[in-house]
């Protein structure tokens, strides 16, 4: 394949648990496809096994994880341990809602590459999302 041809970046973007939330998920799904990505939405209340399955049916290059219950310090590891178990270790991972900075470390040990917190732009995430993904046939 020749640059121009190479596929799109495939995204997952998911709302893991019970938090019923989505519309920042919402927007930065369209923020993502709006820049040429192939996103696929989820939907909200997920459970970690339904995102990693989700996430290795699609093939995806990204997922991405969005929350404001305040749960993410029980629910991410549980995500990460469930693509794990299915084999799915190349993915990127970013997370984004109401995540308090004392957690980000632990997050980051986590594999989390990109943490976005209230405030940032749909821009920055869209531009952390082309620079963390290598270009695939």
């Amino acid at each position: 394949m020749t640059t121009t041809e190479q596929r799109q970046i495939r995204v997952l973007i998911a709302k893991p648990g019970l938090d019923g939330h989505d519309r920042g998920a919402k927007v930065v799904a369209r923020a993502l496809r709006d820049s040429g990505m192939e996103v696929i939405y989820t939907g909200i209340r997920q459970t970690p096994e339904m995102i990693a399955e989700a996430a290795l049916q699609e093939d995806v290059d990204v997922v991405g994880l969005s929350i404001l219950s305040g749960a993410h310090m029980e629910l991410f590891p549980r995500v990460v341990e469930a693509l794990k178990a299915r084999g799915v270790s190349d993915v990127v991972l970013f997370a984004g809602g109401i995540i308090p900075e004392e957690d980000v470390a632990a997050l980051r040990a986590l594999g989390f590459r990109g943490i976005f917190r209230p405030g940032a732009s749909t821009q920055e995430i869209v531009e952390f999302v082309r620079a963390s993904v290598e270009p695939r046939e």
